[in-house]
């Protein structure tokens, strides 16, 4: 099924955030629901989720700063820059709390906004997320990340269909099944642009462990979190290991962990609707106050 049917009965709206035009993908009435994606990633990466969880949720995909068709200043693109931007976006969208749910690196800012306005996070699920350091686990310097980098870097490089489809089927579990024509297309188009092949280096730069690595979420940063917290990973995971998620959720009291089976990277792409059982259960959890135990 195309991208955009997977989305029909979502709207596409432009917001002027401080300046910076920023796209989203929006649905739903209620409590705010903000989906976060990767690296170099963008709306399209929750096609299929939007209107579903919009059934219960006002439901906002983003483009984050430098992403997508998402304005692209100059400037460092660290963490504290990417949420600063969200929060902000909240305030243009007049969203005074919401759930933030993030994918690999839109985790990662989700953390920081935590550390940046923590009465203004609802929850944080950290689906497959970036820039974990626990327990002997360093994340900007394991091999899934460092693969990450390298395909990355030739898909910059050379934007071509070819070196696009490479990385994005590194993403997969099944890769057959996801990477369509369509995707690699409008990948392609975005990575193309001359803005985001600009300041791709300073994107890029959040792999790198000297840069990236004071960051990093680590044991101590996680057993300050008092939001309620979603462990959202998957069986086949190619950057971080469901071991090392599993470990950093005993860091955050009260969180809960959930490992989905036949996923790699984008477990909302590759199962949708195991992806949105799991996510509305704990939303709604946090929702009417409930204990958000650990799974079983």
């Amino acid at each position: 099924m195309s991208l955009w049917l997977n989305a029909l009965g979502a709207s596409v709206r432009f917001h002027d955030v401080d300046g910076v035009r920023t796209r989203c993908l929006e649905a739903g009435e209620g409590p705010a629901v903000l989906l976060l994606h990767g690296i170099g990633g963008h709306v399209e990466a929750y096609a299929k989720n939007v209107v579903p969880l919009a059934r219960r949720y006002r439901v906002i995909a983003v483009d984050m700063l430098g992403h997508g068709m998402t304005d692209k200043p100059d400037g460092d693109y660290m963490l504290p820059d990417y949420a600063a931007h969200i929060l902000a976006l909240m305030d243009t969208l007049g969203i005074a709390r919401a759930h933030i749910v993030g994918e690999s690196l839109g985790s990662w800012v989700a953390y920081w906004m935590i550390q940046a306005a923590p009465s203004r996070v609802l929850s944080w699920t950290c689906c497959v997320g970036a820039g974990l350091q626990v327990d002997g686990f360093d994340n900007l310097r394991s091999p899934g990340v460092a693969e990450l980098r390298k395909r990355s870097s030739q898909a910059s490089a050379a934007p071509t269909r070819d070196s696009i489809r490479a990385r994005l089927e590194w993403l997969f579990h099944e890769p057959g099944r996801f990477v369509s024509d369509e995707l690699v297309e409008t990948r392609l188009r975005f990575w193309s642009n001359p803005d985001m092949l600009r300041i791709q280096p300073m994107i890029a730069g959040i792999m790198d462990p000297e840069r990236g690595g004071q960051f990093y979420i680590t044991a101590e940063r996680l057993e300050r979190v008092a939001t309620p917290t979603y462990f959202l990973w998957t069986e086949f995971n190619p950057t971080t290991p469901w071991q090392a998620a599993e470990t950093a959720s005993r860091h955050v009291r009260g969180s809960r962990l959930d490992i989905m089976p036949n996923c790699g990277h984008w477990p909302q792409y590759e199962d949708p609707d195991g992806f949105h059982q799991r996510l509305l259960g704990f939303l709604d959890s946090v929702a009417v106050g409930a204990d958000c135990t650990p799974a079983s």
